[in-house]
């Protein structure tokens, strides 16, 4: 059995992860953006050269 603690900080605060925090509206949409943005990046140049 192992003696070390696996339930993070001493001071009793748990640690949150993203999947667990709620977004906010603007925060979506600056994610849509930038996968918009690498979308045409990934895709749109390359058709548009050759």
């Amino acid at each position: 059995m192992d003696d070390h603690d696996h339930h993070g900080d001493d001071d009793g605060e748990w640690r949150v992860t993203a999947p667990m925090q709620d977004f906010t509206t603007s925060q979506v949409g600056t994610g849509i953006a930038v996968a918009l943005v690498g979308i045409v990046l990934v895709f749109g140049v390359p058709l548009l050269l050759g």
